[in-house]
């Protein structure tokens, strides 16, 4: 039931129309079965009787010189045997199927009540029917293929003709009806990862297949239109905001005030612009790729680049890279999830009164690639884990650093998004007290041809 409910629409739709016509050509089968089988049975039993009233007259009427010649005859040409019959007859009844019983009834009623007919006699297999002449009991045998001969062999072969004719009708069908359904599913998701789809057309189809295009269409032009909108107003925030920043700043170097006053206020400042700069972050638009870059390489040099930075701070950085390691993702947002990572480990990876430690590994684990920022620190709990990557959200021990406005860990979720990537908090892997950052992206393989990059799904 789990594989089946991830089933597109086209597997679903297709296997529920198959059920419904096995179960329809099934009961129809059936049913005409059902209203044959009574036709079927007389005419049986009428040449069942025909052939035992021939015998039994040709026997009659012929000369006894002459009727042995006569039963080698109905042996040879129309597989007839005549045997007499004993009382001393081990005998074995006809089979216990609707049409042979009803066979049975019908020669029963027009050769006598008296009449006997068996489907072997003294281990010998046919269709054995008793009759009488001048008072000497005889078996009259037929060939066992006078009922068997509509073995449905026939009927079975219409029958899967008719149903594979009716599975190609139904894929027809299907794929015509999920042909737009699938279009729409991939402009969506096309939209879901940043990208402006390709119209839907609005001029072909059933009504309501044009009247959800059409309105799909109106929803990526209003969305493209109020991004457009965002960007020009938080340009405009920015520069209303930053500008008064610069001149108070200004304003204060020139002020005749004390030092320590000096730098609260520049420090206060410093944290506006933090902010802002943070606001604007989080809602610049993702940015989708199709560029496949050496994430192993780029790892390296920020790995150099920040281990640096940590040891100019009085840290350590440990990276362990797994090379040829290539993704699709915009490397400008890929360096700010890493730097934003490893600068939160930074500022809350590690105990008190001791230098911090931060390891970062990146691997292969299936399709996916696989990057662990991983601190030395006191680590948080299941639940914040899993609220942190939240916007607005801080961390019991960031609240008492006020140069973030909760939105760290929501950018680097916002910036993977678009790769389809993402981004978990777990404990680490080692056991050691800390906390680990794992992005996770798509894998991919990329193999140099000429000037160019050949690229698949790893």
């Amino acid at each position: 039931m789990r594989k089946f409910a991830r089933w597109g629409l086209f597997g679903r739709t297709f296997l529920l129309l198959t059920l419904l016509m096995i179960a329809s050509l099934a009961a129809w089968l059936q049913a005409f079965r059902n209203m044959e089988i009574e036709p079927r049975a007389h005419q049986m039993a009428q040449q069942i009787v025909t052939a035992v009233n021939i015998t039994r007259a040709a026997l009659v009427y012929s000369a006894p010189i002459r009727r042995r010649f006569l039963l080698l005859d109905l042996a040879t040409n129309e597989g007839i045997q005549i045997y007499p019959r004993d009382p001393a007859d081990r005998t074995e009844p006809l089979p216990d199927t609707t049409l042979m019983q009803w066979v049975a009834a019908r020669i029963t009623h027009q050769l006598g009540p008296n009449t006997q007919i068996k489907w072997a006699v003294n281990d010998m297999p046919g269709l054995w029917v008793s009759f009488s002449i001048e008072g000497d009991n005889y078996w009259a045998v037929l060939e066992r293929a006078r009922t068997e001969r509509y073995d449905g062999v026939q009927w079975l072969g219409w029958g899967l003709a008719a149903l594979l004719l009716s599975l190609l009708g139904a894929a027809m069908i299907v794929g015509f009806v999920n042909r737009p359904l699938s279009r729409l599913a991939r402009a969506a998701q096309a939209l879901s990862r940043g990208e402006t789809p390709a119209p839907l057309p609005e001029d072909t189809g059933p009504d309501e297949i044009r009247s959800v295009n059409a309105s799909f269409n109106r929803m990526v032009n209003e969305l493209d239109r109020a991004e457009a909108d965002r960007a020009l107003m938080l340009a405009g925030i920015s520069h209303d905001l930053r500008t008064p920043l610069a001149r108070i700043r200004l304003e204060v170097e020139m002020s005749p005030m004390s030092e320590e006053a000096r730098d609260g206020i520049d420090q206060d400042l410093a944290q506006i612009d933090h902010t802002i700069g943070q606001f604007m972050e989080y809602a610049r638009p993702p940015v989708h790729t199709e560029e496949l870059i050496d994430v192993s390489g780029l790892l390296e040099r920020l790995v150099e680049r920040e281990r640096a930075v940590s040891e100019n701070r009085g840290g350590t950085l440990q990276a362990n890279v797994e090379p040829g390691q290539w993704s699709r993702i915009d490397p400008s947002d890929l360096t700010r999830a890493v730097v934003n990572l490893i600068e939160n480990a930074r500022k809350y990876g590690h105990l008190p009164g001791l230098p911090t430690q931060i390891d970062v590994y990146l691997q292969a684990r299936g399709n996916d690639i696989v990057i662990l920022i991983c601190d030395h620190g006191p680590g948080i709990s299941r639940e914040e884990r899993e609220r942190l990557v939240r916007p607005f959200v801080r961390g019991e021990h960031a609240r008492t650093d006020a140069s973030g406005a909760g939105l760290g860990l929501a950018i680097v979720n916002r910036l993977l998004a678009p790769a389809g990537g993402g981004l978990d908090l777990l404990s680490r892997e080692d056991g050691l007290p800390g906390l680990c950052a794992r992005i996770t992206l798509p894998a991919y393989k990329a193999a140099r041809m000429g000037s160019g990059i050949q690229t698949e799904t790893a």
